[in-house]
């Protein structure tokens, strides 16, 4: 690839992240708990916290990511490396898809215990398409991962000194 489209795909990379760190800090000022609280109270609220906690997955897999494309543009793409920043990737995708399917548990136990009237609908869908995405994050990655483990082991059985 060219040095102008790894730079691209990186700074896009970049954006994604700066994107979800700006919901991260913004959207707990928005949600509807949060309307009576001061800010302290607001970014210590368990849910909150669980939020910032599982998110980290997310940015460990754009670092990831960012590793990948600077391997990809110094041509070390069949490198154990890049099948090592793969497989992390996949990993944080996976971790993602337990942290939201424990996050959608607690939103649904506290609404049947609390015998609340709210609709957790919203939470509910907005969860199964998370793990949806987690989970065709993952997917790809193992794809990629084993086809760059078998040309890895071919290269390896071509030229063994390498």
């Amino acid at each position: 690839m060219k040095k102008a489209q790894i730079i691209f795909l990186k700074l896009v990379v970049c954006l994604v992240g700066v994107g979800a760190l700006v919901w991260l800090i913004r959207f707990p000022q928005t949600e509807g708990r949060a309307t009576n609280l001061d800010l302290f109270s607001i970014y210590w609220d368990p849910i909150i916290l669980y939020m910032y906690v599982a998110s980290g997955a997310f940015f460990l897999a754009l670092y990831q990511a960012i590793k990948l494309l600077g391997y990809i543009g110094e041509d070390k793409l069949l490198s154990p490396s890049s099948a090592k920043a793969l497989r992390i990737i996949k990993y944080c995708a996976l971790a993602g898809v337990g942290f939201i399917v424990v996050g959608e548990a607690w939103i649904l136990i506290a609404n049947f215990v609390e015998g609340s009237k709210e609709d957790a609908a919203g939470a509910v869908a907005m969860g199964v398409f998370m793990t949806f995405v987690s989970i065709v994050v993952a997917t790809v990655a193992s794809v990629f991962e084993k086809i760059l483990q078998n040309n890895l082991d071919i290269k390896s059985k071509n030229n063994p000194t390498a």
